[in-house]
């Protein structure tokens, strides 16, 4: 099972939300990105 520090997901998620302010444009591809990285970690936890 993958053991997965419990700040990384709130860290993510803020890094995120500030590129989001900053450039609006790179919404899609941050969404991509997040669901392909919460697949694939569901995907190995099991």
């Amino acid at each position: 099972m993958v053991e997965i520090h419990p700040m990384i997901y709130p860290s993510f998620a803020l890094i995120a939300g500030i590129l989001i302010l900053i450039f609006p444009p790179i919404l899609n591809f941050i969404v991509a990105v997040y669901l392909i990285v919460i697949g694939v970690l569901g995907l190995i936890a099991h």
